[in-house]
């Protein structure tokens, strides 16, 4: 039975990232795959003339461009989309999906399950930091004679016994409540795409926006960028938080109206951890970069060795299970696709 064809786009630096040797070799060998070899990104244009033939594409950091109706036009035998990345908005348009992909029945995979668990081990570590102030207690010691810094507290309602609140039950989100599951704390969500019985089933509480500032000690922000999210934290939420509460954002910095963030932080009632910001990165002069109760991460909540291999075990994974006959893991619920990151 002859192997489906597969045309993996990507370049090598981007393979080298999230394949480990043993998986691409694994993936090399159950399938008939063209590798681009030619060092360079390829264009629409290139994909559309080359995509003939094929019954898989895998695409990937630099090397995804727009998949247009000029390729979907070419694409005779075309049944899966594996991207070994994270967000597909990019790729491919509403008008693209509804006119091919969903009356073809191709199927689109998103390897963003695999880097939700690098930024949810983030979130979950910037927490713990910017409200036990350790940054601070470490630039004391360092900077000083001194031991424990006379205006920096040491002792307060930290991560354990707290409520916390987590903005939307994206796949960091959930993942971010997954791994506090077992820590004894209160979670709080806010996410209107979750019904009452989804929060019960994830263990969690599900609030109005203003009530979730209202009632938690500290926040985390999951919420991708759409013009539903733009702003959506302002000053009139950031008032609502107590003295002392955190506020950390791994997910887009266009959630949060940032003027009213820095108005808010300049009073110095609440500490910020930001591994996003908008603009990104923030301008020279901005105050962000020099607030005391501001921690700036240039967005590296992604990172890690687990997530980005697991990117490449499950793109092989997902061209497997299609086309065994099995359901894939991880692809993309089309209606659903404007609310996506």
């Amino acid at each position: 039975m002859a192997k489906p064809n597969i045309w993996y786009i990507p370049m090598s630096d981007h393979t080298e990232k999230v394949f480990t040797p043993e998986v691409f070799q694994q993936m090399l060998d159950e399938f008939d795959v063209t590798v681009n070899e030619t060092g360079e990104a390829l264009t629409t244009q290139q994909v559309a003339e080359g995509i003939a033939g094929y019954d898989g594409l895998v695409t990937g950091w630099g090397a995804s461009p727009p998949l247009t109706a000029e390729v979907f036009e070419a694409a005779d035998k075309l049944q899966i989309i594996a991207h070994s990345a994270g967000s597909v908005k990019h790729m491919l348009s509403v008008g693209v999906v509804e006119q091919y992909l969903i009356p073809r029945n191709i199927v689109t995979f998103s390897a963003s399950g695999a880097i939700a668990d690098n930024v949810a081990e983030s979130a979950v570590g910037m927490l713990i930091m910017t409200c036990r102030r350790w940054v601070d207690h470490i630039l004391h010691t360092r900077q000083t004679d001194g031991w424990k810094g006379p205006h920096i507290f040491w002792n307060g309602q930290f991560l354990l016994g707290s409520t916390l609140g987590v903005i939307s039950a994206s796949q960091v989100g959930r993942k971010v409540i997954e791994l506090l599951r077992p820590w004894d704390l209160t979670i709080l969500l806010y996410d209107p795409y979750v019904t009452d019985q989804q929060a019960q089933q994830l263990g969690v509480e599900k609030v109005e926006l203003d009530e979730l500032f209202r009632r938690s000690a500290h926040v985390t922000i999951h919420a991708p960028s759409t013009p539903e999210t733009d702003k959506m934290i302002g000053s009139e939420q950031l008032a609502l938080l107590r003295d002392g509460a955190t506020i950390v954002n791994t997910a887009r910095g266009s959630v949060i109206d940032e003027d009213a963030l820095i108005a808010e932080v300049r009073t110095g009632r609440i500490s910020v951890c930001l591994d996003v910001t908008d603009p990104e990165p923030p301008a020279a002069d901005s105050p962000l970069r020099k607030l005391k109760n501001v921690y700036l991460t240039p967005h590296v909540a992604g990172g890690g060795y687990y997530g980005f291999h697991n990117i490449g075990e499950t793109t092989r994974q997902a061209l497997a299970d299609y086309f065994a006959g099995r359901p894939v893991q991880g692809a993309v619920n089309y209606s659903r696709l404007a609310q996506l990151a």
